[in-house]
């Protein structure tokens, strides 16, 4: 019999007899940095800082705020989509309807039903729930890229149904003005713009909190395993199907919750959020951030849609206007602009924002930090 060889394995050399263990400042900051993001967030709208060229007004100006809290929303739909893409290994190009479910849901109930908000937000979330756990029940019976095209042609329905103005319920391509009658007053008018801009933030904190807790579960480390490989878990007697199930309805329920909040901050309901354009948005977010990564897909979402609403501004400001034209053509355009940003990111940074720490590490290797006597 041969004698399994094992390789040392190095490790720090212990502390000097009473005294105690050195731990770096970042490791034991690190623990708490969530919550003091989410303190700092939550305090925003109480400075007055302004910032030229990222933000046209101060941040507790509404349409900053009404900025950020897109980007917030936005930044936990990502998180919600990253829970059936980068932890349980499902591209789906339908996620986008149970978004617009949320949103066209409110609106209408609240508009044409004449229901208090309340009511309308928990009918609809319910209303999403369902929708998901019976389409996933459908698209779960294929995989791989069949499993894509039949969200894809789930999603091409609904838009479908938008457009043609179903019943009158939807507006068509005019799409549906909330009515703010139905509101409580907290919650209408530029002067509450704040009050959506806690929903918002709330919202997304409920998403990581809902998305951490299910990774750290074991039925997230099953969906981890389905990511990796799906046979495996098989073998081991639990059924694939079922907890896949289990996290496309959940991920379709935080979009369409997602979708409560978007029609609050904008208004009402618009068909181009129908589209299979901003399920590949939500793609772009997860993979810009970092799929499988908790802070990944929320970093990825932000940036994404605040380059998206700014850099239209950009795009026609006197500086690219002065510009010669084979800059300022190129410049002018949005999607140009947003899609060189991603090629970067993806060239530089394949794991995403999320790596970025790892990246730099051999970096900070080079100046390592004097040990105090």
């Amino acid at each position: 019999m041969t004698e399994l060889q094992t390789s040392p394995v190095e490790t720090a050399p212990a502390a000097a007899p009473g005294q105690p263990e050195r731990r770096s400042w970042y490791a034991m900051v690190r623990p708490w940095l969530p919550l003091v993001a989410l303190l700092v967030f939550a305090i925003l709208p109480y400075s007055t800082v302004s910032l030229p060229g990222i933000f046209d007004g101060p941040l507790n100006s509404p349409g900053t705020l009404q900025l950020l809290a897109i980007c917030l929303v936005f930044g936990g739909l990502a998180a919600g989509y990253d829970l059936l893409f980068g932890r349980t290994g499902m591209l789906s190009f339908g996620h986008a309807l149970y978004f617009a479910a949320g949103v066209y849901g409110t609106d209408i109930l609240v508009t044409k039903g004449g229901l208090p908000l309340w009511q309308a937000a928990l009918l609809t979330l319910v209303g999403g729930a369902i929708l998901a756990a019976l389409l996933g029940a459908v698209a779960l019976r294929t995989a791989g890229i069949a499993f894509a095209m039949v969200t894809l042609a789930f999603a091409q329905v609904g838009a479908t149904l938008v457009a043609l103005d179903f019943q009158g319920l939807t507006g068509g391509e005019e799409g549906l003005p909330l009515d703010v009658s139905g509101l409580p007053e907290s919650l209408v008018g530029v002067a509450n713009t704040v009050n959506l801009y806690w929903l918002a933030l709330a919202y997304l904190a409920l998403v990581v909190f809902v998305v951490a807790r299910v990774a750290a579960s074991p039925t997230g480390r099953v969906l981890a395993g389905l990511r990796d490989d799906e046979r495996r878990i098989g073998v081991l007697g639990l059924d694939p199907y079922r907890f896949k199930l289990v996290a496309f309805t959940l991920s379709g329920s935080l979009a369409t919750a997602g979708g409560v909040i978007y029609c609050l901050l904008v208004g009402g309901a618009s068909p181009h959020i129908t589209s299979s354009e901003l399920t590949l948005s939500l793609l772009v977010m997860v993979v810009l951030g970092g799929p499988g990564t908790r802070w990944g897909p929320v970093l990825g979402g932000i940036l994404y849609m605040y380059l998206d609403h700014r850099l239209t501004d950009f795009g026609s400001s006197a500086a690219v206007d002065s510009l010669p034209g084979v800059l300022s053509g190129p410049l002018s355009q949005p999607l140009f602009v947003l899609g060189t940003v991603f090629i970067l990111a993806v060239y530089f940074f394949p794991g995403g924002l999320a790596s970025l720490g790892s990246r730099i590490a051999p970096i900070r290797r080079l100046f390592p930090a004097r040990s105090s006597r």
